[in-house]
């Protein structure tokens, strides 16, 4: 399929493109945490209206937003979507499953429970496959791309949320400000205390610690291995959406 767009066509160019090619409901898909070694992988799908009205004031790529504006941005979509669906990958899943894989599953499980199906699907940098309806990889989705924008502040709202509740459960880390992302901060603390139940293995930085740990203190557990993740985990932070 082809399209025209042209390159002023602004945030909403590739909604209003698709929907001239007959598409009515354009959803966008995006993910939250990928990158970070700790904490669910939490993917959203939105679907947002197509008339002026629907459109979110100030929405932009949730990572060149203050936590302020995601936060409003995050209201507006929660009121003005036709549908809008959140994923989480838990720290077990992403360890069995690998980091690219578990992204795949959550992009194409927040598609696939929408309440209300999407005649194309735009997801951000990647094609995703077992949509069940034509879809478009958008490099840098999340900021050229309204529906995807959407998807990215839904999953990064949410997911920061979970991740200042984890702060609660396991505050010698500072879930609150990193957010379970491989700063020094989050590593300082990470090689003092070793791994807790919702750091990834998959990630050297946290088996590498947990194995410092295990030398210093022998006789402690310096983690839960990764049959044990996931399910105290997710009993304590499957709090979405709040």
């Amino acid at each position: 399929m082809a399209f025209v767009l042209r390159r002023d066509a602004g945030l909403y160019g590739y909604e209003r493109a698709l929907r001239r090619a007959g598409f009515g409901l354009i959803a966008g898909a995006d993910e939250a945490g990928r990158g970070a070694c700790a904490g669910p992988l939490v993917a959203a799908s939105v679907i947002l209206g197509s008339t002026p009205g629907a459109q979110v004031r100030g929405l932009r790529d949730s990572k060149l937003l203050s936590p302020a504006q995601r936060e409003r941005c995050y209201d507006e979509i929660m009121a003005k979507a036709v549908a809008w669906s959140v994923v989480l990958i838990e720290p077990a899943e992403c360890d069995r499953l690998g980091m690219h894989v578990a992204n795949l599953q959550a992009l194409r499980r927040a598609v696939l429970r929408l309440d209300t199906a999407a005649d194309f699907v735009l997801t951000d940098g990647f094609g995703v496959d077992g949509l069940g309806t034509p879809s478009l990889a958008v490099w840098k989705g999340d900021a050229v791309a309204g529906c995807v924008a959407a998807a990215s502040v839904v999953a990064k709202v949410t997911r920061d949320r979970i991740m200042s509740q984890a702060h609660d459960q396991w505050p010698h880390y500072r879930f609150d400000i990193h957010k379970g992302y491989c700063t020094p901060l989050h590593q300082r603390h990470l090689d003092a205390h070793g791994p807790c139940e919702i750091h990834r293995n998959c990630f050297v930085n946290v088996r590498r610690a947990a194995a410092s740990v295990a030398r210093r203190t022998p006789d402690a557990a310096a983690g839960p291995d990764d049959g044990e993740l996931g399910v105290g985990a997710a009993q304590r932070y499957r709090v979405a959406p709040l």
